[in-house]
């Protein structure tokens, strides 16, 4: 059976770590809804849906077997019917914290670790509000989906390094 992954969870949660592992280990095509779900203008703006929506059906007419990974709860529903597994990131906001202090540059989404670095002190203030939020990203939108799929689905509260600390 192909496989048809779907991560999400908080920010700094693991998603990309995550689905970079299994891209590697279960030859899976990787697809980071980072890259579609923002213009690419300054201050940052959410993209269209019907827009996003395009390029994920784009996505899944070109490969059969995937993981994609996110944390916008409004995309994802538009892919969850195609997953043959969920996988929620449910960590500690602290260990998301953690995590995106020591994220290493991700050049697909900044042009530098610089201008990466500059959105820092925002990505953790948005990273300490997820469990009191209630928009498409938060923790209430999340355990929806989680709870709502019929399929194989897996929690995964702590990341593996974390037994390093």
């Amino acid at each position: 059976m192909l496989s048809r992954v779907l991560i999400f969870g908080n920010s700094g949660s693991g998603k990309s770590t995550l689905a970079k592992s299994l891209s590697q280990s279960e030859g899976l095509v990787h697809f980071d809804l980072d890259t579609i779900a923002w213009l690419p203008i300054n201050p940052p703006e959410r993209a269209p849906i019907s827009g996003c929506a395009e390029q994920i059906s784009q996505f899944l007419a070109a490969h059969q077997a995937w993981v994609i990974e996110g944390c916008y709860g409004d995309l994802i529903e538009l892919v969850t019917a195609e997953a043959t597994e969920v996988i929620f990131l449910n960590l500690e906001i602290d260990d998301c914290i953690f995590n995106a202090r020591n994220r290493s540059w991700e050049p697909h989404k900044y042009e530098s670790k610089k201008l990466q670095d500059a959105n820092l002190d925002m990505l953790l203030g948005w990273i300490a509000t997820y469990r009191s939020r209630d928009d498409t990203c938060s923790f209430a939108t999340h355990s929806a989906l989680f709870e709502r799929f019929q399929g194989k689905k897996k929690m995964i509260t702590k990341n593996k390094s974390d037994k390093q600390r």
